[in-house]
């Protein structure tokens, strides 16, 4: 997993506002816990709300509030729709696709998207 996306993973398990210990994030994320000291020292260095230690654990203080996205029903409709299009087995982007949809929906959580239908 590439670090970007690391990050990004690691942000949306802080986000249940709950703490979390290094050994629980690497573990979810088949990491060392050097690796999620690394992250968490990257994260706070940002200027996110991080805060926590070593043998500790680590909290999002403050919820992560994002700029909004305006987008049509009509836009937000094409866009999941080309996304699943592209996200189906076989793609070369399919990968690409899902993950996207999957950022799209955590987003954008009162358009009630499902990042993966066949779950349902």
């Amino acid at each position: 997993m590439k670090r970007d996306a690391r990050l990004f993973d690691i942000v949306q398990v802080l986000r249940d506002g709950r703490l979390h210990t290094a050994a629980e994030l690497a573990c979810g994320l088949g990491v060392s816990t050097r690796t999620i000291w690394r992250d968490m020292e990257m994260l706070a260095a940002t200027g996110l709300p991080v805060e926590g230690e070593r043998g500790l654990g680590y909290i999002l203080r403050s919820p992560l509030v994002l700029p909004p996205t305006m987008l049509t029903p009509e836009e937000l409709e094409a866009l999941v729709e080309g996304l699943r299009h592209v996200g189906q087995d076989g793609n070369p982007r399919a990968k690409a696709a899902r993950s996207l949809l999957y950022k799209v929906a955590t987003l954008l959580p009162q358009t009630g998207i499902d990042p993966d239908p066949r779950d349902g």
